[in-house]
């Protein structure tokens, strides 16, 4: 009796699964194969890590783009964490990396980006950073806060690899007795929380990464191998916080048991980094603020752990009261010598030369110091051609490999450089840089747009301008647009004639000399600039070409809409359309344009190359109360227009994609249930219109998807393996079938192809 109930029991629920099973909606999936469109760095490398026993194992993190292990054999970076959802995408800010001494394929991720956020998690790998497993932390990170780039916060014992330190920032200290797998915090160490005076709200900083007058928590954790018991771990451990004018050194002589303050310490300044020489002399490096955020006053010291004796060893001596303000930055030591000593200045410029700070090198343990760029040293741009015309700055760290003493590296805001010829500055010859960034793609494209003829992309890129794309797996030879932009906003050109191409954004303030607003008449390769402005305050916004390019509409940043018929020699106001509405071209008639509010639901036309506007009501009005409606620079909330088809449009809204017809006939499509971007491409064989992509959720299901129908049937196009955390932008190309650009949050831009075709 006891089996046939069980018989029956197991028919039934097998009977249930299947019947849920069957009413699951399915997408179905096509493979693709997926490659960074190079540019090479673009962002934050903030920390790099070697393995010490271990030839040619070494990881770098970044502030918002991930983690990268080196991979020898081709000479390039690889990216571990393409796998993160774009929920879970507060995970890709790396606050720091830990390897095991022990096992050269552990390596350990502290991942958060912002501490605002609920999910920060400690991501395990036993592989070298090939798949990981997720432990989710009771505490968050700040990957891309201030003080990102001071470390490493998280630590192995080298004597037992069982054990791993890791120093929050707002969560005191926190210990792992088995490999990472569960965590506690040691209630016995000190409290080290900062109490700050309450701002004004008129003071309170918009951002979460913009100057706070605080430290970034617990910074760095080292241990003494002198001290090392066999089975129990390391005896010494000390630790770094980022506080000013009150005790920032603590040790623990018994295995983290008890802690105290370290005497003799100097604390009018925050630490940023420190190494611990192999003869037992513990170098720090000092800021009056974490950094990047400016510092005033700083310095490079350093404590014999044998004698107790500290000593001062700044290359060069901060002076705030005589407007001599900068801090330092990093400090290392070379394992196979410890008198050979590099550190960083952060904000002290090099005199004749295009470095907002300088490497000093040491081979006497600080006694005195040379100036690397201050010296001979030569650069080689051919990695990233674009990394000429931008300065060096943000070294946060500076490694010397632990088994070549002549290569070293040192990050900045753009990637990071090496050399393997370190110890030419002795005999006064040139120390030789080169891009060491191959296979790190941390931009983050506001806009992208391939266009019909020419150039396979155009991207439009946060913080370093923007770049044509004639080779998607060679970075552009001649760099990033000129004039010099700090961001480009937006970027389009005119579908009848491709080679006319207009982008806004903020000029560089490194290159100040160009104006917001530049054209291109041979597809991107060279730009002029038009002879006025709408308004001395433009900058910024979004751009409109229409399709023959006779009329272009731009929408500043918080200003009205203009528009001008010769290239920016004159401008006009739009009228009947509200300030700051991004406005689209028809594809194919030149006099029409469309603006869509996504808060309102109104629809703006123009008829007349956008001297005029009429509007009306598309959508319902969103209620009042502000909604997260995802990232406000991703593709969502925004009307598109379609290739060769007049007034044709698709209105891609965060919870819905709606097909407007040339008649105005409004179809929603419902399978479409979520949306972050919405794009068009060459159309399929045997069909005739475009090719759609999205990124949301089609049937139950999260992707990037792409439409041979109009959006009748979908097909997802990547996989779980490939999801690139945050993402903003999709687009096909009219140029190849099945070719699409994806443009992430400090993952770069992506392209993809379909395997086999």
């Amino acid at each position: 009796m006891k089996k046939s109930v069980l018989l029956t029991v197991c028919l039934l629920l097998g009977m249930q699964l299947a019947a849920q099973q069957s009413l699951q909606p399915s997408v179905p999936s096509e493979p693709y194969q997926w490659k960074s469109v190079q540019i090479v760095g673009g962002g934050f490398v903030d920390g790099i890590v070697f393995h010490p026993k271990a030839k040619d194992v070494r990881y770098c993190r970044t502030d918002m783009g991930g983690a990268y292990r080196w991979d020898a054999a081709s000479e390039r970076w690889i990216s571990m964490l393409d796998w993160i959802t774009y929920d879970d995408n507060n995970l890709v800010g790396v606050e720091s990396i830990a390897v095991d001494p022990s096992d050269l394929q552990t390596v350990y991720l502290s991942c958060g980006t912002y501490t605002r956020s609920s999910n920060g998690a400690v991501l395990c790998s036993h592989d070298g950073g090939r798949s990981f497993t997720r432990i989710d932390m009771p505490f968050a990170m700040g990957g891309n806060e201030n003080g990102r780039g001071n470390g490493e916060r998280m630590m192995v014992d080298p004597a037992n690899s069982r054990i791993i330190y890791l120093g929050t920032r707002h969560d005191g200290l926190w210990k792992s007795t088995d490999k990472g797998q569960s965590w506690e915090r040691l209630s016995t160490f000190p409290d080290v929380t900062e109490i700050m005076p309450e701002l004004p709200p008129s003071s309170q900083p918009r951002n979460p990464w913009a100057n706070r007058p605080q430290g970034s928590g617990i910074i760095f954790v080292h241990y003494d191998e002198s001290t090392a018991v066999p089975g129990k771990g390391c005896a010494t451990i000390y630790v770094g916080v980022s506080l000013m004018n009150r005790e920032n050194l603590f040790v623990s002589h018994d295995h983290g048991a008890h802690w105290q303050a370290v005497a003799g310490q100097p604390t009018q300044y925050r630490p940023t980094h420190a190494a611990l020489a192999s003869d037992g002399e513990l170098y720090i490096t000092y800021g009056s603020n974490p950094g990047p955020q400016r510092m005033e006053d700083g310095g490079v010291w350093k404590y014999n752990t044998k004698t107790g004796l500290w000593k001062e060893i700044s290359p060069v001596k901060p002076n705030p009261d005589k407007d001599l303000k900068f801090g330092y930055a990093s400090v290392s030591v070379d394992p196979q010598n410890p008198k050979h000593v590099i550190a960083s200045s952060f904000n002290l410029a090099v005199p004749n030369s295009y470095a907002e700070d300088d490497i000093y090198r040491s081979t006497d343990g600080g006694k005195t110091w040379k100036g690397i760029f201050a010296g001979k040293a030569q650069f080689d741009y051919t990695k990233a051609p674009y990394t000429q015309f931008t300065p060096l700055h943000w070294m946060f760290d500076i490694e010397i490999d632990p088994f070549n003493p002549n290569h070293a590296m040192f990050t900045t805001g753009y990637g990071g450089w090496e050399t393997f010829n370190l110890s030419a500055q002795d005999k006064k010859k040139p120390v030789v840089w080169q891009i060491m960034s191959t296979g790190i793609e941390e931009t983050v494209p506001l806009e992208i747009y391939s266009p019909n003829e020419g150039a396979h992309l155009i991207t439009a890129i946060g913080d370093y301008g923007g770049f044509t794309h004639f080779d998607l797996d060679s970075p552009s030879p001649t760099g990033s647009h000129k004039p010099y932009y700090g961001n480009t906003n937006g970027v389009s050109g005119a579908e009848k004639r491709p080679e006319l191409v207009v982008r806004v954004g903020t000029v560089s303030h490194h290159h100040p000399e160009g104006k917001p607003l530049a054209y291109s008449q041979d597809g991107g390769i060279s730009w002029s600039e038009p002879q006025s402005l709408p308004d001395e305050k433009a900058a910024n916004g979004y751009i409109a070409v229409s399709a023959d390019g006779e009329s272009w509409i731009w929408s500043p940043f918080r200003l009205p809409v203009f528009y001008t018929r010769d290239r920016g020699a004159s401008w006009h106001k739009c009228q009947g359309i509200p300030d700051n509405i991004r406005v689209v071209a028809d594809r194919v008639n030149p006099a029409r344009f469309y603006g869509f509010d996504i808060a309102s639901g109104l629809l703006y036309e123009s008829r007349d190359g956008g001297q005029s506007f009429t509007s009306r009501q598309l959508l319902p009005a969103l209620p009042q109360t502000p909604l997260m409606r995802a990232d406000r620079r991703g593709g969502q909330d925004k009307i598109y227009t379609t290739p060769g088809r007049e007034a044709d449009r698709w209105i891609a809204a965060y919870d819905g994609l709606y097909h407007l017809l040339p008649d105005n006939q409004l179809l929603k499509l419902d399978k479409v249930r979520k949306l972050y971007a919405f794009g068009f491409g060459k159309e399929a064989p045997g069909r005739s219109y475009p090719a759609l992509y999205m990124i949301g959720i089609v049937n139950g299901t999260y992707g990037f998807f792409r439409s041979d129908d109009a959006a009748k049937s979908w097909v997802r196009i990547n996989d779980d393996d490939h999801q690139y955390g945050l993402v903003l932008h999709i687009s096909g190309d009219p140029k190849k079938y099945g070719r699409v650009y994806v443009g992430t949050h400090g993952r770069g831009t992506l392209y993809g192809d379909p395997i086999g075709k």
